[in-house]
C-alpha cells in the first residue's frame, strides 16, 4: 500500500533533510505533498533535491497558517491512507510496517508517540511518555500520524486555528465514528527548536514579537495554549480520578 505524505514547511532547513530521509526510508511514499509557507532559507532547495531523486514531490504554497496548510494538504491527497509528518521529526525504523498492524475497519488514524530529542534521563522519559500518551487522548497530535482519508475528506478546519488544529482533526475523526490508535512503537524523535523548550528561546520569541508589534497576538496564543494544556492535565489527573471514585 502506497500513501501520500503531507509535510508543512516554512524555513524548515534545520531538520528537513533528516526528516525526509526518514520518511522515504520508512514509509511507502506515493507522493510527498509539501505545503510551504513561502520559505526564504534553503527549504526549497532541499525539496528540489528530493524531487530530483524520487520524482514524486508535489510542492504547494500557502500564505495562511497550520489550519489552512493542513486543509490544503488533505484536499490534494489521492491515496486511501495518508500521513501528516512534521518537518522536524525523524521517524523510527519500520514506522509504516509497524503502524500497518493497527489498521482495521473501525480505525481512523494511527499516531506514533513523540520523543523529545532533549530528554536524556530515562526516568524523565518514562514520565514524559506516559503524560504525552494520556494527553493525546484529549487533544490528538499530527507530528507522525497515519490517517484514513475517508475520515477527513469533508473536513473544514476553522481558518483561525493556527494552534490546536490537530485537536480539531482528532475530534472530527472520532465524530465520524472511527477510533484513534496511539502507539509507543512506531514513534518519532521530535527535534523541537530551542524556542519551544528553553527559557532563553521563549524570551527571544517575546522580544521578536515586541519588535514586530505582535505582542497582543503572542499573548493570546500563549494564554490559549497554556489554558489548553492546564485543562488537559485537569482532565487527566482530577476529573478522571473523581469519575473513578463514583
Amino acid at each position: 500500500m502506497l500513501v501520500d505524505v503531507v509535510v508543512i514547511t516554512k524555513n524548515s532547513e534545520r531538520m528537513l533533510r533528516e526528516c525526509l530521509e526518514s520518511v522515504y526510508r520508512n514509509v511507502p511514499v506515493n507522493r510527498l505533498i509539501i505545503i510551504d509557507g513561502y520559505s526564504t532559507d534553503e527549504t526549497l532547495d532541499i525539496l528540489q533535491e528530493f524531487h530530483s531523486k524520487h520524482g514524486n514531490v508535489l510542492l504547494l504554497q500557502d500564505k495562511g497558517n497550520r489550519a489552512t496548510a493542513r486543509q490544503k494538504g488533505i484536499s490534494h491527497v489521492e491515496t486511501e491512507w495518508f500521513m501528516f509528518v512534521d518537518s522536524d521529526v525523524v521517524l523510527s525504523e519500520d514506522w509504516f510496517r509497524k503502524a500497518e498492524r493497527h489498521l482495521a475497519a473501525d480505525v481512523g488514524a494511527v499516531w506514533g508517540i513523540e520523543v523529545w530529542s532533549t530528554i536524556k534521563s530515562s526516568m524523565i522519559l518514562k514520565l514524559f511518555l506516559w503524560i504525552t500518551r494520556k494527553i493525546f487522548d484529549i487533544r490528538g497530535g499530527t507530528h507522525d500520524t497515519l490517517i484514513r482519508t475517508e475520515a477527513v475528506r469533508d473536513i473544514e478546519i476553522p481558518k483561525n486555528l493556527h494552534v490546536f488544529e490537530d485537536a480539531y482533526i482528532k475530534d472530527w475523526i472520532t465524530r465520524k465514528g472511527y477510533k484513534l490508535v496511539a502507539c509507543y512503537d512506531p514513534f518519532c524523535i521530535h527535534y523541537r527548536p530551542e524556542s519551544v523548550w528553553t527559557l532563553r528561546g521563549s524570551l527571544s520569541i517575546i522580544s521578536d514579537a515586541i519588535s514586530a508589534g505582535k505582542l497582543t497576538l503572542l499573548a493570546k496564543l500563549t494564554l490559549a495554549y497554556g489554558f489548553y494544556t492546564a485543562y488537559s492535565l485537569y482532565q487527566l489527573f482530577i476529573k478522571r480520578k473523581n469519575q473513578r471514585r463514583r
